[in-house]
C-alpha cells in the first residue's frame, strides 16, 4: 500500500486508524445508547414495511464506518481538504446524533428532523469529496443508500406509532 502524504507512511497509518477509529467510536457509543431501547421500547412499536432484524444494524454499521473513515482519509491525503472534511465531521456529528434522539429521547419526530439534517450535510460532504478524490465520494454512496433507508424507516416508525 503506498502513503504518499509527504509524512511517511506510518502518519498515513495512524491518519487512517485515526479516522476509521473515530467512525466506530461514533457506532460504539450509539449502541450504547441503542442498548436501553432496543430490547424493550422499540419492539413495542410497530414497524414499517422492510423493517429488518435489529441484529442486521450493527454489521451494517459497522462496515458503513469503516468506509466512511477510509472515504475521509483519503480526501485528508489531498491539498486543500479542510472544507470538506469540516462538512465531513458535521455529518459524522449528525449521524451521531439520530440514535440518542431516536432511542434515547423515544422520539422518532426528533430523530426524523436529525436525519432531514443529516442527508443535507451527506450530500454537501460527497459533493465536497468528489471534487477531491472520486473514490473517497464512491465509499460514501452506500452510507447515502443505507441513510435514505433508515430515513424510510423512520418516517415509518413515526408515522405508525
Amino acid at each position: 500500500m503506498n502513503f504518499e502524504d509527504g509524512g511517511g507512511s506510518r502518519s498515513a497509518g495512524l491518519a487512517l486508524a485515526g479516522f476509521v477509529g473515530l467512525c466506530l467510536l461514533v457506532g460504539l457509543s450509539d449502541g450504547a445508547v441503542n442498548a436501553l431501547s432496543v430490547h424493550s421500547w422499540y419492539l413495542t412499536l410497530k414497524p414499517p414495511p422492510l423493517t429488518p432484524p435489529p441484529a442486521v444494524f450493527g454489521p451494517v454499521w459497522t462496515v458503513l464506518y469503516v468506509m466512511i473513515g477510509v472515504a475521509a482519509w483519503r480526501v485528508w491525503r489531498t491539498p486543500g481538504h479542510a472544507p470538506a472534511l469540516r462538512l465531513w465531521g458535521w455529518q459524522l456529528a449528525a449521524n451521531a446524533l439520530w440514535t440518542p434522539a431516536f432511542f434515547g429521547l423515544r422520539s422518532p419526530a426528533l430523530a426524523l428532523a436529525v436525519m432531514a439534517a443529516l442527508i443535507v450535510l451527506l450530500l454537501a460532504t460527497l459533493r465536497a469529496f468528489r471534487a477531491h478524490d472520486r473514490l473517497a465520494a464512491a465509499l460514501l454512496l452506500p452510507y447515502l443508500a443505507w441513510v435514505l433507508f433508515a430515513t424510510w424507516l423512520n418516517l415509518g416508525f413515526w408515522w405508525l406509532n
